[in-house]
């Protein structure tokens, strides 16, 4: 599927990612793009429930990112949603922001769960987009969303997002095995809490500051270790001939090295991690609206 959408849109996932950054951060990057799409029911809305942040991301009917926005939120853990009354208020509050700027009502999205979540979970996060004003078209597992965009054929995609690690092997362009597990960049935090003395709210803030990752990095290197040992354990007899990271926390400088040394596996960063499940999400959305 993503082949063909993307080759309709006339965009590498590159292309595709970097153009996602520019109008969710227009500020960061120097971009000011004009809202320009088609029918009303062109609009495709990926929905992103994570344990760290909650993003919202349209694309319009030839698969152009338009607009989205993205808020820290502490809603779900470990891809449950454990606060659905405050899911349901961030996430109205994206949609009117996003709405503004569109001048349009969003009226549908998809949304996504990591693997492994058990289906009663899954229905809640679906329970949220519509709380919030929108039909749930469908939901995804988010490697599976991910692969949306990036369109790997053998290989592997891992999620790393705030509670969880979530992996999926694909060969021939399917997913052949999924997994996710109990890591991810809430223990980073956690863990530079404890070293630091200092509130998990500062140690957030602290991960997120480029001048302080340097000194950071031998404090949560270990966790990275660990998200390395519960990836090869999974990759284990693939037929793996790449790992790429996507989500929040593989933003954080020399993790990708770390979970190469530790699997023995070559290990990039895609392009805007943060953005592209929710982006791949959107792209579900597409499948179940009319485009005509």
């Amino acid at each position: 599927m993503s082949e063909s959408y993307l080759k309709a849109a006339g965009q590498t996932p590159e292309e595709l990612l970097q153009r996602a950054a520019e109008v969710i951060l227009p500020e960061q990057n120097g971009s000011d793009h004009p809202l320009i799409f088609g029918e009303k029911n062109g609009l495709c809305v990926g929905v992103d429930l994570g344990t760290a942040y909650t993003v919202l991301v349209v694309l319009d009917r030839t698969g152009i990112p338009l607009t989205g926005e993205f808020r820290f939120t502490q809603v779900v853990r470990d891809g449950l949603v454990v606060d659905f009354i405050g899911a349901v208020d961030i996430l109205r509050s994206i949609k009117r922001n996003v709405e503004s700027r569109l001048g349009r009502e969003l009226t549908h999205a998809a949304s996504g769960f990591p693997p492994g979540v058990p289906r009663a979970e899954v229905q809640s996060t679906a329970y949220v987009v519509e709380a919030a004003g929108m039909d749930c078209t469908e939901m995804i597992d988010e490697p599976s969303a991910a692969n949306n965009v990036l369109g790997i054929r053998d290989g592997v995609i891992v999620d790393i997002g705030g509670g969880t690690t979530g992996i999926a092997v694909l060969e021939d362009g399917k997913v052949v095995h999924t997994a996710d597990e109990a890591t991810g960049g809430t223990h980073l935090s956690l863990v530079i809490a404890g070293a630091s003395n200092i509130s998990f709210e500062a140690a957030e803030t602290l991960k997120k500051d480029p001048a302080e990752q340097s000194r950071l990095f031998p404090i949560v290197r270990p966790v990275m270790e660990k998200m390395g040992t519960i990836i090869e354990r999974n990759i284990r007899g693939a037929r793996t001939k790449s790992i790429t990271l996507v989500g929040g926390t593989s933003i954080f400088p020399g993790i990708d090295k770390v979970i190469q040394e530790t699997t023995g596996c070559p290990t990039r960063i895609a392009p805007s991690p943060l953005f592209v499940t929710p982006v791949g999400i959107a792209m579900q959305d597409r499948n179940k609206i009319s485009l005509n």
